[in-house]
């Protein structure tokens, strides 16, 4: 009986081991990713590539053609005539009425 508690105490503590290692492998793999931006400008097809839409950074709905901006650019682009994206509201997050 000895013995078969003390397998099993063994699985125990090496599962224990695992999960805390590959815990500690996540967290640094969260710390290593690239800050989200401030904003994300949607960029046009064709000569240029002209901005056609401002998202917030964590956007769902940003297309592929797109590119980091920071707060100060979004707003300069939102002052300007850029549309804003209706699922995120960067007017309204930036206070741009």
């Amino acid at each position: 009986m000895r013995v078969w508690h003390a397998m099993w105490l063994q699985r125990i503590d090496t599962t224990i081991a695992a999960l805390q290692a590959r815990e500690a492998e996540q967290e640094q793999g969260r710390k290593s990713w690239p800050q989200e931006p401030d904003g994300i400008v949607e960029l046009g097809i064709g000569n240029g590539r002209p901005p056609i839409e401002v998202h917030v950074g964590g956007c769902y709905a940003a297309g592929k053609r797109r590119r980091p901006v920071p707060r100060d650019e979004a707003r300069r682009l939102l002052t300007s005539g850029v549309r804003a994206c209706t699922h995120c509201k960067p007017d309204t997050q930036l206070r741009i009425d």
